[in-house]
């Protein structure tokens, strides 16, 4: 692997449990873990520990998780097909302390309502947990439903969020 390909990663602490973050040589952020997340990330033995690189991520989620910082302000960078990335870049645009239904993000990419279980495999695939908010995804009937890193977790998220479950 050389320097350009490097992962790069650092660990935090967060009320949701400590959070596995990793970037590219730029320090775009590539995704964010947590322990026990369906398809997560783990550490790998080529990885380089920079906690440097994350200042900026740092310092945003301690302000997110203090209830002090509503929408993210960081160099994202991920790799999926054309359509996870616009699923992605939907949930991008749903607002802190809001919540929105898979119908809705078809809608807003264009997709079919057809489309409904593969927006739902989009967004269990998302790679960017908390910072790419797909915990404000929510069932038509205002249900919890499916969640990468645990319902749980979706549940306290969207409780610092103030959000009730309707969309």
């Amino acid at each position: 692997m050389n320097s350009r390909d490097a992962v790069h990663y650092t660990t935090l602490d967060s009320p949701v449990g400590e959070l596995l973050l990793t970037a590219d040589a730029t320090g775009a952020l590539t995704s964010l873990s947590v322990p026990g997340q369906k398809g997560g990330r783990t550490l790998g033995p080529e990885w380089r520990y920079e906690p440097g690189l994350f200042r900026a991520a740092e310092q945003q989620l301690a302000a997110y998780f203090a209830g002090e910082l509503d929408e993210f302000r960081l160099e994202l960078r991920t790799d999926g097909t054309a359509f996870r990335e616009r699923v992605w870049a939907a949930l991008d645009s749903v607002p802190y302390g809001t919540t929105t239904t898979y119908g809705a993000i078809a809608t807003r990419i264009g997709a079919s309502r057809a489309a409904v279980r593969a927006i739902g495999g989009a967004i269990g695939a998302n790679p960017l947990l908390i910072v790419r908010p797909c915990h404000r995804v929510i069932g038509a009937d205002g249900s919890l439903t499916g969640y990468a890193g645990g319902l749980d977790r979706k549940t306290r998220l969207l409780a610092l969020e103030g959000v009730g479950r309707r969309p």
